[in-house]
């Protein structure tokens, strides 16, 4: 395999699905006390909205710096302006979609069908947050409301923003760069952690992961200039990787849930806990992507479908959880909290598949074919 030419990254698609689950868990069980209803919100395995977004984060910040990398072998140059156009027509769809189902639709349907919900703030209010790629600052401002996921789109698009400039005049030095985006961001976060500068500077810190990209980011540059010596390297042997995946799985579903100092002291320090999560996800991408030879297989046709419309999984699931809970309310109360939990699952995750399903052949790949004629696909 020449690591420098790679176009497709088996496995990965099965991962994006697999994180975007457990978003759709996490807001699940966050949303049944709302409405009365038994939830599981105490246990780790449903809490892991946050360390989902972190991956995507982790995996878009590999598989776009890779794409660069590979762009300025196989053309010698960086076409920023390509780059914008491949994520705009990536992203922007789908984004502004669900801005105006937020903001416009979704207010006109709970006042003129007195569904039982009030918007936490009119459009007049927010319309300038979304469009500017800032929603997380509504979340602030306004706590939870049905477009919160979108935080992490904003996040990612003022990445990329800089990214691939900065990529551009700084390549020979990035993995420096890369690292010194971290190491910032580590000062930044240990400073929100003692207290400095406020709520808000805190939430802009926490919210603004610009490190776990950049991790994601200096493995694309690991694989593109080390790639063939990984297979043999100690740390993707395959009883390491066992050991990590162990580690990883354990985190993910006990999380908060044990109490051992070792355990807090390995995930629960701030700041050194949070990249050695992203480096575990790294880890992970790298893996299952590119050595191959590890235990877990997600390279097949079935994987590779659902993590392709796992962006739409990911956009749309908050307006079919609420619509389950709003719907269903009487008949999940009533099948108690296993039943009430398994036919929220089925209906939820079914109609989730199937709006993502339909939305990505009918209204986001129009945009992808456009997108196509703009050299290698850059996807999330």
């Amino acid at each position: 395999m020449d690591h420098r030419r790679i176009s497709y990254f088996p496995g990965l698609n099965g991962l994006r699905f697999l994180a975007a689950l457990l978003v759709v868990m996490h807001h699940s069980e966050s949303i049944m006390p709302k409405y009365g209803l038994p939830h599981w919100d105490g246990l780790g395995l449903f809490r892991n909205g946050g360390n989902a977004v972190t991956f995507f984060f982790v995996l878009s910040g590999f598989l776009i710096t890779y794409i660069l990398l590979r762009e300025h072998r196989e053309t010698g140059r960086v076409h920023v302006g390509r780059f914008y156009m491949k994520r705009v027509l990536r992203i922007w769809p789908l984004y502004f979609l669900l801005v105006l189902i937020g903001l416009v639709l979704l207010p006109l349907a709970v006042k003129y069908l007195h569904l039982p919900y009030q918007m936490p703030y009119s459009a007049g209010q927010v319309w300038y947050w979304f469009v500017f790629f800032l929603p997380g600052i509504v979340t602030f401002k306004f706590g939870h409301h049905l477009l919160e996921p979108l935080w992490s789109i904003g996040v990612e698009e003022v990445y990329y923003l800089g990214w691939a400039p900065l990529f551009k005049a700084l390549r020979k030095h990035l993995p420096l760069v890369m690292l010194a985006v971290v190491g910032i961001k580590s000062v930044l976060a240990l400073l929100a952690h003692l207290q400095f500068g406020g709520p808000l500077f805190a939430y802009l810190v926490e919210t603004f992961q610009f490190e776990a990209m950049a991790i994601g980011g200096l493995g694309a540059w690991l694989v593109f200039t080390r790639g063939n010596s990984l297979a043999g390297h100690w740390l993707f042997q395959e009883s390491m990787q066992v050991l990590l995946l162990l580690v990883l799985v354990a985190f993910l579903v006990l999380h908060g849930n044990v109490h051992l100092a070792a355990w807090r002291a390995l995930f629960e320090t701030p700041v050194l806990s949070s990249l050695l999560v992203q480096l575990l996800f790294l880890h992970l991408i790298i893996s299952i992507a590119v050595v191959r030879t590890g235990p877990v297989r997600l390279a097949n046709k079935f994987w590779d479908y659902l993590g392709g419309i796992s962006y739409g999984i990911y956009m749309y699931h908050m307006l079919l959880v609420f619509a389950s809970m709003l719907l269903l309310k009487h008949v999940l109360a009533a099948a108690g909290p296993v039943g009430g939990h398994l036919l929220h699952y089925a209906v939820v995750v079914s109609a989730t598949i199937g709006v993502s399903a339909l939305s990505k052949r009918y209204f986001e790949d129009p945009f992808l074919r456009l997108k196509n004629r703009f050299g290698i696909a850059s996807g999330r």
